[in-house]
């Protein structure tokens, strides 16, 4: 049985180097978000959670409407993609969490967005 309510999200992240200052302990990392409703009925991206953890287990929990100042509205098969940037105190973390979607038939849930590592190349100096 097809779940009506059914957003995939894909991930792909890239290091930062040009930005990171590891002395400093500060590693950026850009996150490309690919959105897809595989659902049968159009939603629209309301606000996000996110949980961002560094290798000391140091936890930055992130809420907000939209994603990246936009509330994208994904009809069956459409697609969504941006980018987005996060920082944090160690070379390897991870995130995941959740965004919250409205259906046009009024209905609330959320699409998982699955955990995913950060991890700045290894350097030799």
């Amino acid at each position: 049985m097809e779940n009506p309510y059914d957003i995939d999200v894909q991930v792909e992240t890239t290091y930062v180097a040009e930005h990171s200052e590891p002395d400093e302990d500060r590693f950026v990392f850009a996150y490309t978000i690919t959105l897809v409703n595989r659902g049968s009925v159009t939603a629209q991206l309301i606000s996000r959670h996110w949980f961002i953890t560094d290798a000391d287990n140091r936890t930055e929990e992130v809420e907000g409407e939209g994603v990246v100042g936009e509330q994208p509205v994904l009809k069956p098969g459409e697609g969504f993609r941006y980018t987005s940037g996060a920082v944090i105190e160690t070379p390897v973390g991870t995130m995941h969490g959740t965004y919250q979607m409205v259906a046009e038939d009024g209905r609330t849930f959320d699409a998982t967005i699955p955990r995913f590592v950060l991890s700045a190349p290894r350097t030799l100096h």
